[in-house]
């Protein structure tokens, strides 16, 4: 169902509300040293301890071989997104850039959010990569109101990179969500204004630039999963999952100090 119910609307509020604040709890953390299983253990931890269930965890999207190995999603750096953390030692590095996806099932109501840290201090073209995608995903929301278009969002997120040298991922984009990781409408990241899926009032989103330093091509590593860019370029992301009502979009998975 696109149009959720005021009863499910009110799962996933809360759905998203836990994951704010259990994202947020999980990039303090990121400091050089951590290593990626550690990151995948504090994020099931913040999530089972609030009596909840990682929603990626042995979820299998529609054309994967396997089910998802993890709770995070963890891209580092080139990794694009949907990174593994806990198949093969990775630790994270003074400088590195790391992608933390992470979704959440609440009483069967599911939220989906990421963010791109640096680990310590980064250079200013790591910061510029991801200053212009969180401002992306910025654009795509205030743009998500009911009587626009999907493909009103996707042009608000291409637009967003024009002239910045930063190219941003067109194969990739967002999604509805609540009762599936995944449904109904797909959101790409570039698109034309006034195309699309009609928005409206109960739809939730869940909003997603991606964007890479380099060029946008990307590849798909051996365990099926991770993206990476194809000229080894360093890659941000940042997520919200959003509530459009009648008077105002809402978004739900802001973090507590966001």
């Amino acid at each position: 169902m696109i149009v959720k119910t005021a009863a499910q609307r009110e799962g996933i509020i809360e759905s998203c509300r836990r994951l704010g604040v259990v994202l947020e709890e999980l990039a303090k953390i990121v400091k050089p040293g951590v290593t990626a299983q550690e990151l995948e253990d504090y994020a099931v931890k913040l999530i089972t301890d609030g009596g909840d269930v990682p929603a990626f965890l042995n979820y299998t999207p529609e054309g994967a071989d396997r089910p998802f190995p993890a709770a995070l999603c963890l891209s580092i750096n080139e990794e694009v997104v949907h990174g593994i953390p806990n198949e093969g030692h990775r630790v994270l590095k003074e400088g590195d850039i790391v992608s933390l996806d992470l979704g959440l099932t609440h009483k069967g109501f599911i939220s989906d959010s990421a963010i791109t840290v640096p680990v310590g201090k980064t250079d200013k073209n790591a910061y510029k990569l991801m200053d212009v995608t969180r401002l992306a995903l910025e654009n795509a929301i205030e743009v998500a109101r009911p009587g626009n278009r999907t493909g009103d969002i996707s042009h608000a997120i291409e637009k967003t990179f024009e002239g910045t040298g930063i190219a941003v991922v067109k194969i990739l984009g967002g999604h509805g969500v609540g009762e599936h990781v995944h449904e109904e409408p797909y959101i790409a990241n570039a698109g034309r204004p006034g195309t699309g899926v009609e928005i409206e009032v109960g739809m939730v989103l869940a909003l997603e630039p991606i964007a890479n330093e380099g060029k946008a091509g990307v590849t798909i590593a051996p365990d099926g999963y991770t993206y990476r860019t194809r000229d080894g370029s360093r890659s941000a992301h940042f997520e919200h999952t959003i509530l459009v009502e009648e008077k105002e979009t809402i978004v739900l998975t802001r973090r507590p100090n966001e």
